[in-house]
Protein backbone atom coordinates (compact mmCIF):
# COMPACT_ATOMS: atom_id res chain seq x y z
CA UNK A 1 0.00 0.00 0.00
CA UNK A 2 1.09 3.54 -0.64
CA UNK A 3 2.06 5.42 2.50
CA UNK A 4 -0.14 8.40 3.29
CA UNK A 5 1.91 11.42 4.32
CA UNK A 6 0.33 14.24 6.36
CA UNK A 7 -0.18 17.36 4.33
CA UNK A 8 0.96 20.85 5.34
CA UNK A 9 -2.67 21.78 6.03
CA UNK A 10 -2.95 18.80 8.37
CA UNK A 11 0.01 20.03 10.45
CA UNK A 12 -1.44 23.55 10.54
CA UNK A 13 -4.79 22.25 11.74
CA UNK A 14 -3.10 20.20 14.46
CA UNK A 15 -1.01 23.18 15.60
CA UNK A 16 -4.02 25.45 15.63
CA UNK A 17 -6.03 22.97 17.70
CA UNK A 18 -3.17 22.48 20.16
CA UNK A 19 -2.74 26.22 20.46
CA UNK A 20 -6.41 26.76 21.21
CA UNK A 21 -6.36 24.00 23.80
CA UNK A 22 -3.29 25.54 25.46
CA UNK A 23 -4.97 28.98 25.52
CA UNK A 24 -8.12 27.48 27.02
CA UNK A 25 -6.12 25.76 29.77
CA UNK A 26 -4.32 29.01 30.58
CA UNK A 27 -7.56 30.98 30.74
CA UNK A 28 -9.21 28.45 33.03
CA UNK A 29 -6.12 28.43 35.24
CA UNK A 30 -6.35 32.20 35.56
CA UNK A 31 -10.02 32.05 36.49
CA UNK A 32 -11.20 33.91 33.37
CA UNK A 33 -14.18 31.60 33.02
CA UNK A 34 -15.22 31.94 36.64
CA UNK A 35 -18.77 33.41 36.44
CA UNK A 36 -18.25 34.96 39.88
CA UNK A 37 -15.10 36.80 38.92
CA UNK A 38 -15.61 40.56 38.48
CA UNK A 39 -14.84 42.25 35.19
CA UNK A 40 -11.92 44.49 36.13
CA UNK A 41 -13.11 47.14 33.67
CA UNK A 42 -16.49 47.39 35.41
CA UNK A 43 -17.15 50.19 37.87
CA UNK A 44 -17.65 49.07 41.50
CA UNK A 45 -21.35 48.68 42.24
CA UNK A 46 -22.74 49.46 45.70
CA UNK A 47 -26.15 49.18 47.31
CA UNK A 48 -27.25 52.01 49.61
CA UNK A 49 -29.73 50.24 51.87
CA UNK A 50 -31.98 52.20 54.25
CA UNK A 51 -34.68 49.85 55.53
CA UNK A 52 -36.03 50.50 59.04
CA UNK A 53 -38.23 48.07 60.90
CA UNK A 54 -40.80 49.07 63.50
CA UNK A 55 -39.38 51.68 65.85
CA UNK A 56 -37.45 54.93 65.67
CA UNK A 57 -36.57 56.13 62.16
CA UNK A 58 -33.78 58.70 61.82
CA UNK A 59 -34.44 62.00 60.07
CA UNK A 60 -30.99 61.85 58.49
CA UNK A 61 -31.74 59.13 55.94
CA UNK A 62 -32.46 61.42 52.98
CA UNK A 63 -29.33 63.46 53.71
CA UNK A 64 -27.21 60.34 54.05
CA UNK A 65 -28.49 58.94 50.75
CA UNK A 66 -27.82 62.21 48.91
CA UNK A 67 -24.32 62.33 50.38
CA UNK A 68 -23.54 58.72 49.47
CA UNK A 69 -24.87 59.08 45.93
CA UNK A 70 -22.71 62.16 45.45
CA UNK A 71 -19.68 60.30 46.82
CA UNK A 72 -20.29 57.44 44.42
CA UNK A 73 -20.55 59.82 41.48
CA UNK A 74 -17.26 61.52 42.39
CA UNK A 75 -15.39 58.25 42.87
CA UNK A 76 -16.80 56.47 39.82
CA UNK A 77 -18.84 53.95 41.82
CA UNK A 78 -22.21 52.86 40.53
CA UNK A 79 -24.91 53.20 43.22
CA UNK A 80 -28.38 51.80 43.73
CA UNK A 81 -30.69 52.87 46.58
CA UNK A 82 -33.33 50.67 48.19
CA UNK A 83 -35.31 50.26 51.41
CA UNK A 84 -36.99 47.09 50.15
CA UNK A 85 -35.72 43.86 51.70
CA UNK A 86 -36.95 41.87 48.70
CA UNK A 87 -33.72 42.90 46.95
CA UNK A 88 -31.98 40.24 49.06
CA UNK A 89 -32.13 37.35 46.63
CA UNK A 90 -28.99 35.52 45.54
CA UNK A 91 -29.27 36.71 41.93
CA UNK A 92 -29.91 40.37 42.76
CA UNK A 93 -27.48 40.86 45.62
CA UNK A 94 -24.50 39.28 43.92
CA UNK A 95 -24.30 42.30 41.58
CA UNK A 96 -22.97 44.48 44.38
CA UNK A 97 -19.38 44.87 45.53
CA UNK A 98 -20.48 46.43 48.82
CA UNK A 99 -23.69 46.87 50.80
CA UNK A 100 -23.97 50.19 52.67
CA UNK A 101 -26.43 50.01 55.55
CA UNK A 102 -27.13 53.74 55.84
CA UNK A 103 -28.97 54.36 59.11
CA UNK A 104 -30.91 51.13 58.98
CA UNK A 105 -32.54 50.27 62.31
CA UNK A 106 -34.46 47.45 63.97
CA UNK A 107 -35.43 44.67 61.53
CA UNK A 108 -33.41 45.08 58.34
CA UNK A 109 -34.91 41.99 56.69
CA UNK A 110 -38.42 40.58 56.31
CA UNK A 111 -37.66 36.86 56.10
CA UNK A 112 -35.15 34.32 57.28
CA UNK A 113 -34.27 33.54 53.67
CA UNK A 114 -33.21 37.17 53.15
CA UNK A 115 -30.96 36.92 56.19
CA UNK A 116 -29.40 33.78 54.76
CA UNK A 117 -28.77 35.51 51.42
CA UNK A 118 -27.06 38.40 53.23
CA UNK A 119 -24.92 36.04 55.31
CA UNK A 120 -23.88 34.01 52.27
CA UNK A 121 -23.01 37.22 50.42
CA UNK A 122 -20.57 38.17 53.19
CA UNK A 123 -19.18 34.64 53.44
CA UNK A 124 -18.46 34.70 49.71
CA UNK A 125 -16.33 37.83 50.02
CA UNK A 126 -18.90 40.64 50.00
CA UNK A 127 -18.24 44.09 51.43
CA UNK A 128 -20.25 45.75 54.20
CA UNK A 129 -20.41 49.37 55.41
CA UNK A 130 -22.49 50.36 58.43
CA UNK A 131 -23.36 53.95 59.30
CA UNK A 132 -24.65 55.23 62.66
CA UNK A 133 -27.88 53.41 63.61
CA UNK A 134 -26.97 50.36 61.52
CA UNK A 135 -25.66 48.98 64.83
CA UNK A 136 -29.29 48.91 66.02
CA UNK A 137 -30.34 46.62 63.19
CA UNK A 138 -31.19 42.94 63.66
CA UNK A 139 -30.93 43.09 67.45
CA UNK A 140 -31.82 39.40 67.83
CA UNK A 141 -29.22 38.05 65.39
CA UNK A 142 -25.75 37.42 66.90
CA UNK A 143 -24.10 36.82 63.52
CA UNK A 144 -25.18 40.29 62.36
CA UNK A 145 -23.67 41.87 65.49
CA UNK A 146 -20.38 40.08 64.79
CA UNK A 147 -20.44 41.13 61.13
CA UNK A 148 -21.02 44.78 62.00
CA UNK A 149 -18.64 44.56 64.96
CA UNK A 150 -21.02 45.30 67.85
CA UNK A 151 -24.60 45.82 69.01
CA UNK A 152 -26.24 49.08 70.09
CA UNK A 153 -26.94 49.53 73.82
CA UNK A 154 -27.75 53.24 74.32
CA UNK A 155 -26.45 56.79 73.94
CA UNK A 156 -26.34 59.89 76.15
CA UNK A 157 -27.92 63.14 74.89
CA UNK A 158 -26.49 64.62 71.71
CA UNK A 159 -23.58 66.87 72.67
CA UNK A 160 -20.08 68.02 71.67
CA UNK A 161 -17.23 65.65 72.56
CA UNK A 162 -13.69 64.79 71.57
CA UNK A 163 -12.68 61.83 69.42
CA UNK A 164 -9.22 60.30 69.53
CA UNK A 165 -7.83 59.04 66.22
CA UNK A 166 -6.47 55.59 67.07
CA UNK A 167 -5.23 54.71 63.57
CA UNK A 168 -4.15 57.78 61.57
CA UNK A 169 -3.14 55.69 58.55
CA UNK A 170 -6.53 54.28 57.55
CA UNK A 171 -8.20 55.93 54.51
CA UNK A 172 -11.19 56.91 56.66
CA UNK A 173 -9.10 58.68 59.32
CA UNK A 174 -5.87 59.81 57.66
CA UNK A 175 -7.23 63.32 56.98
CA UNK A 176 -8.15 63.98 60.63
CA UNK A 177 -6.20 65.70 63.39
CA UNK A 178 -5.13 63.56 66.35
CA UNK A 179 -8.15 64.86 68.27
CA UNK A 180 -11.37 65.47 66.35
CA UNK A 181 -13.89 67.74 68.05
CA UNK A 182 -17.38 66.67 67.08
CA UNK A 183 -21.05 66.91 68.11
CA UNK A 184 -23.18 63.79 67.81
CA UNK A 185 -24.93 60.99 69.62
CA UNK A 186 -22.18 58.98 71.30
CA UNK A 187 -23.18 55.36 70.80
CA UNK A 188 -22.32 52.74 73.39
CA UNK A 189 -22.30 49.14 72.20
CA UNK A 190 -21.74 45.68 73.57
CA UNK A 191 -21.12 42.32 71.89
CA UNK A 192 -17.99 43.87 70.37
CA UNK A 193 -16.25 41.49 68.01
CA UNK A 194 -12.67 40.97 69.28
CA UNK A 195 -11.48 41.00 65.69
CA UNK A 196 -12.28 44.66 65.07
CA UNK A 197 -9.47 47.11 64.40
CA UNK A 198 -10.44 50.32 66.21
CA UNK A 199 -9.93 53.51 64.17
CA UNK A 200 -11.68 56.14 66.31
CA UNK A 201 -12.63 56.27 70.01
CA UNK A 202 -14.57 58.82 72.03
CA UNK A 203 -12.79 60.39 74.99
CA UNK A 204 -15.34 59.57 77.70
CA UNK A 205 -13.92 62.32 79.89
CA UNK A 206 -15.53 64.82 77.50
CA UNK A 207 -18.99 63.21 77.70
CA UNK A 208 -21.73 64.39 80.07
CA UNK A 209 -23.72 61.28 80.96
CA UNK A 210 -25.48 60.60 84.25
CA UNK A 211 -25.47 56.85 83.56
CA UNK A 212 -21.90 56.58 82.34
CA UNK A 213 -20.80 54.66 85.46
CA UNK A 214 -23.42 52.00 84.73
CA UNK A 215 -22.28 51.50 81.15
CA UNK A 216 -19.68 51.67 79.75
CA UNK A 217 -18.09 52.43 83.12
CA UNK A 218 -14.38 51.59 83.13
CA UNK A 219 -14.61 48.65 80.75
CA UNK A 220 -12.59 50.57 78.15
CA UNK A 221 -10.92 53.03 80.46
CA UNK A 222 -11.31 56.62 79.30
CA UNK A 223 -12.12 55.68 75.71
CA UNK A 224 -14.85 53.81 73.83
CA UNK A 225 -14.67 52.60 70.19
CA UNK A 226 -16.70 54.61 67.66
CA UNK A 227 -15.33 53.44 64.32
CA UNK A 228 -13.55 50.28 63.23
CA UNK A 229 -12.64 48.01 60.34
CA UNK A 230 -12.39 44.25 60.21
CA UNK A 231 -12.42 41.16 58.03
CA UNK A 232 -14.99 38.71 59.35
CA UNK A 233 -16.38 35.41 58.03
CA UNK A 234 -15.03 35.92 54.52
CA UNK A 235 -16.09 39.54 54.06
CA UNK A 236 -14.66 42.98 54.77
CA UNK A 237 -16.50 45.40 57.05
CA UNK A 238 -16.25 49.05 58.10
CA UNK A 239 -18.50 50.79 60.62
CA UNK A 240 -18.84 54.31 62.01
CA UNK A 241 -21.15 55.24 64.89
CA UNK A 242 -21.13 58.89 63.79
CA UNK A 243 -23.66 60.68 61.61
CA UNK A 244 -26.84 61.41 63.56
CA UNK A 245 -27.58 64.93 62.28
CA UNK A 246 -28.61 65.52 58.65
CA UNK A 247 -26.07 68.35 58.40
CA UNK A 248 -23.27 65.91 59.23
CA UNK A 249 -23.57 64.65 55.66
CA UNK A 250 -22.42 68.05 54.41
CA UNK A 251 -19.40 68.27 56.73
CA UNK A 252 -16.19 67.84 54.75
CA UNK A 253 -14.37 65.84 57.43
CA UNK A 254 -17.28 63.47 57.89
CA UNK A 255 -17.83 63.04 54.15
CA UNK A 256 -14.14 62.16 53.71
CA UNK A 257 -14.49 59.78 56.65
CA UNK A 258 -17.32 57.95 54.87
CA UNK A 259 -15.52 57.95 51.53
CA UNK A 260 -12.40 56.42 53.05
CA UNK A 261 -14.38 53.65 54.73
CA UNK A 262 -16.20 52.72 51.53
CA UNK A 263 -12.97 52.91 49.54
CA UNK A 264 -11.26 50.54 51.98
CA UNK A 265 -14.07 47.99 51.70
CA UNK A 266 -14.15 48.18 47.91
CA UNK A 267 -10.38 47.92 47.61
CA UNK A 268 -10.46 44.36 48.93
CA UNK A 269 -13.27 43.42 46.56
CA UNK A 270 -11.52 44.94 43.57
CA UNK A 271 -8.72 42.44 44.16
CA UNK A 272 -10.84 39.42 45.06
CA UNK A 273 -13.56 39.83 42.48
CA UNK A 274 -17.28 40.08 42.98
CA UNK A 275 -18.93 38.07 45.73
CA UNK A 276 -20.54 34.88 44.58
Amino acid sequence: MDRIYPTEKHFLRKAKTAGLLLLLVCLIGQGCFDPCRRDQSRRPHVLIYTKNGKGYVHENIAASVDCLKSLCDRHGWEAEVSDDASIFTADRIRRFDALIFANTNNEAFDTQLQREVFQQYIQNGGGFVGIHSACGSERKWPWFWANLGGKFVRHPPLQPFEIRVIDPHHPSTSHLEAVWKWEDECYYMNELNPGIHVLLAVDLRTIEDAEKSRYPGRVFGDFFPLCWAQEYDGGRQWYTALGHKPEHYEDSNFVRHLAGGIEWVLDRNSKKGRAK
